[in-house]
């Protein structure tokens, strides 16, 4: 399973894309099963300019894995955070519950934030940084 940030995600979807990140993209979505949690949807679905491009958007979204937030998760996120913030890593949240939903279904996470390479070098977080082709 391959859980893709938001932040791979615009380089593929606008109009000038990033090829490098879109054949990455195209790949993981022809190879396997790919995966969307909230606050992936959300920033990609508020993101959008025109009720078409959200509904098109949408669509394509909703026919991926989708990874609960459950309780669980928030109580494995918060952890994540605690102890990253003892490491004395300063990691947005957003990303911590994205990075925690990754690893709560063991998937890797395919992005271009260089805060994940962080996560990744404390945590288990199955990681492909793609901020070097983003860059």
């Amino acid at each position: 399973m391959v859980l893709i940030d938001t932040s791979a995600w615009i380089f593929a979807l606008k109009k000038n894309f990033n090829p490098a990140i879109r054949n990455r993209i195209d790949r993981a979505l022809l190879e396997g099963e790919v995966a969307v949690n909230g606050i992936v949807q959300l920033e990609l679905l508020g993101g959008t300019k025109t009720e078409n491009e959200y509904q098109r958007l949408k669509r394509r979204l909703n026919g991926l894995y989708y990874i609960e937030s459950t309780k669980e998760l928030w109580d494995s996120a918060s952890e994540l955070a605690f102890k990253l913030r003892r490491k004395g890593a300063n990691i947005p949240f957003t990303d911590i519950l994205i990075a925690s939903s990754a690893m709560s279904v063991n998937a890797l996470l395919i992005h271009a934030d260089s805060h994940f390479e962080k996560i990744a070098g404390y945590f288990d977080l199955k990681s492909e940084s793609l901020v070097k082709i983003a860059s």
